[in-house]
């Protein structure tokens, strides 16, 4: 297992409810999200600022 602190720029949605389920679908593709904040909103390029740790779940395998 492995944690990674993750920086990302998710377009501004409609509603609160979507931007929360953006979010949550692009941290998943790298990992199992632990936390997330939104750092910053841009209006201007209607981007908001993610910062997160996700889990990256690592198969190891063992030579016998």
């Amino acid at each position: 297992m492995t944690t990674h602190f993750i920086n990302a720029e998710i377009d501004l949605q409609e509603s609160p409810a979507k931007l929360n389920q953006e979010i949550e679908k692009e941290l998943e593709k790298r990992g199992t999200p632990l936390r997330w904040a939104v750092t910053k909103v841009d209006t201007e390029k209607q981007k908001a600022h993610v910062e997160a740790v996700v889990v990256e779940e690592r198969n190891l395998t063992t030579n016998s």
